[in-house]
C-alpha cells in the first residue's frame, strides 16, 4: 500500500509518522518545509509541496492508494478557522483529482455530541482558544458528509487528548461513533501515541467508509 501522510511534522501528524514507521510501513511525507523533518529513515521518503498549490499537490500524491491528513493551519493563527477550511478543501479536491481512493483524515473532537443536538464545540465550558479550531473541523466534516466520489473517513480524537497528556503507547483503545467514549470514571482521553495506534490500524485495515468516528480508553 502507498500511503502519503500530510501533516507529518505537526503534533499528531509526527506521532502517526512513528507509528507508520515503527511498523515498517513505507511512507511519503508530504511537508511545506522539509528542513523541520529530521527524522530519517529508509522507509520514509519527503516530498515538498503546499497542498493549496493545487497542480503540484495532484502530481505529488497521484498512484498513492491512501492520504492521511493530519493538516493544522496552526493553532495560533488569527486566521485559522479559513486557513484550516481553505486546506481541508483543497485537500478534498486534490485527492480527487489525483484520483486517489481513500483519505483519512484527523479531525478534532468538537463535533462530538454530548447530548442530544449538542455538540462539545458548543457547549459553555469549550475553551474559547480552542474554538476556531474545533469550529473549522467541525463545519468541514459536514462539508465531507456530501463527498461522494473518494472513500472518506474521519476520525475525531478524544475530547481530552492534547501536549499535556504523558506519552505513553498502550496499543489500546476503545471505538465509538458520533460521542464520546468514556471509561469507568467518565473520563474521555487517550494519548497521541494510542490515538497514532488507532489512525494506522484504520489505514492498514480499514473498518469505516464514509463516516466519522472516535476513539478512547
Amino acid at each position: 500500500m502507498k500511503i502519503a501522510l500530510i501533516g507529518a511534522t505537526g503534533f499528531v501528524g509526527g506521532a502517526v509518522l512513528q507509528e507508520l514507521l515503527l511498523r515498517g510501513v513505507e511512507v511519503t511525507a508530504l511537508v511545506r518545509n522539509p528542513t523541520k523533518l529530521t527524522l530519517q529513515n529508509e522507509k520514509l521518503h519527503k516530498v515538498e509541496v503546499d497542498v493549496l498549490d493545487t497542480e503540484t499537490f495532484v502530481k505529488a500524491i497521484q498512484g498513492f492508494d491512501l492520504i492521511i491528513s493530519a493538516y493544522n493551519a496552526d493553532w495560533t493563527n488569527p486566521n485559522l478557522y479559513t486557513d484550516f477550511l481553505a486546506g481541508s478543501k483543497a485537500i478534498q479536491e486534490g485527492v480527487k483529482k489525483a484520483g486517489v481512493k481513500r483519505l483519512l483524515v484527523i479531525g478534532g473532537a468538537g463535533s462530538l455530541y454530548v447530548a442530544e443536538g449538542l455538540q462539545l464545540v458548543d457547549t459553555p465550558e469549550f475553551p474559547a482558544d480552542w474554538k476556531p479550531g474545533a469550529t473549522a473541523a467541525r463545519d468541514y466534516l459536514n462539508i465531507l458528509k456530501e463527498e461522494k466520489e473518494i472513500d472518506w473517513v474521519f476520525l475525531s480524537p478524544a475530547p481530552e487528548m492534547h501536549q499535556g497528556l504523558p506519552r505513553e503507547r498502550k496499543g489500546l483503545y476503545r471505538v465509538g461513533t458520533d460521542h464520546p467514549v468514556a471509561d469507568e470514571n467518565g473520563r474521555s482521553w487517550i494519548t497521541v501515541d494510542d490515538l497514532a495506534v488507532a489512525i494506522v490500524d484504520e489505514a492498514l485495515h480499514p473498518k469505516h467508509s464514509k463516516q466519522r468516528f472516535t476513539v478512547a480508553y
